[in-house]
């Protein structure tokens, strides 16, 4: 250990630097990217509750082995002629409920946590920006969202496919398949952003979650006194009043052929979708760039 002594001032005290040997980082500096990708990936680890204890497991993992067990009883109980009691695009739809709980418990751990505990000035110290911590959070919601339909999609095809018969018969069911696997990804998406956006809004997780389930569910009731108040046109658009029905609306008029719940309105659920989910991801862009100031 070195010492170097420093002039006296004019107080007459003398200054002593001591070297206790430390040393500057000589190594790679991987950057914004790589902070990005690690922290949607620990994100997507935080959702499944991997890296954690036991109890943050239960719940994810329940509601994941909630919706498998659909899956496996419409495999079980498929009709060698008329198929599963239920289409791969219905498969979200039916399960909405589940999916509601699913990101009103995992939305709060992305994101109530960090508020609650005051880790953001040091997540937005460099690299990191406050528009990519927003987007990378958001962005593990919707995998781990769509990773739990999908998954559960994809073990109906497969368990499927071994009761048909041809190549011809399972590509049908492969062409049945992909549209309800897109109708998951847009549940993911709309549900993950407006669940995101809400826990955004506390610290602490029980509130957040209580909001986020609250969002889904008080809009609901709007849809069935439109639909009962209503003429035909309004009853086409009654949809529009709650999140669960409007991307419902959106599935009618793109995987079916069937379309009487919107009529010929499918495009403006598609843009009232859309617009929704952009003005989640605008409002999520703009209270993490007030939040820890």
């Amino acid at each position: 250990m070195s010492v170097d002594q420093v002039p006296a001032g004019q107080g007459g005290t003398t200054s002593v630097i001591h070297d206790i040997g430390y040393q500057r980082y000589a190594g790679a500096r991987l950057g914004r990217g790589y902070v990005v990708r690690s922290l949607y990936t620990h994100g997507l680890r935080t959702a499944f509750g991997f890296g954690r204890s036991a109890k943050a497991k239960i719940f994810p993992w329940f509601v994941v082995g909630i919706v498998g067990l659909v899956a496996l009883v419409l495999v079980a109980t498929r009709d060698p002629i008329r198929g599963m009691m239920m289409s791969y695009a219905d498969f979200p739809e039916q399960l909405s409920f589940l999916i509601i709980l699913f990101c009103a418990v995992v939305a709060p751990e992305l994101v109530s946590r960090d508020l609650r505990s005051g880790v953001l000035p040091l997540y937005f110290s460099r690299p990191l920006g406050r528009d990519d911590y927003a987007l990378a959070k958001l962005a593990a919601l919707i995998t781990a969202t769509w990773l739990m339909l999908g998954g559960a999609q994809l073990l109906m095809f497969v368990g499927g496919a071994f009761s048909l018969d041809g190549p011809r018969a399972i590509w049908e069911e492969f062409t049945d398949f992909l549209p309800g696997f897109a109708h998951s990804g847009l549940h993911a998406v709309v549900f993950s952003a407006l669940a995101i956006l809400v826990a955004s809004l506390a610290s602490r997780r029980a509130i957040a979650a209580a909001l986020v389930v609250a969002v889904f569910l008080v809009t609901t009731p709007v849809v069935g006194v439109l639909f009962a108040l209503g003429g035909e046109t309004a009853r086409q658009l009654a949809s529009l009043a709650s999140p669960m029905t409007m991307v419902a609306g959106v599935g009618a008029w793109l995987f079916r052929t069937e379309d009487d719940l919107v009529g010929d309105f499918g495009p403006v659920y598609a843009v009232a979708t859309a617009g929704l989910v952009l003005v989640c991801v605008a409002l999520l862009l703009i209270r993490y760039r007030r939040v820890a100031r």
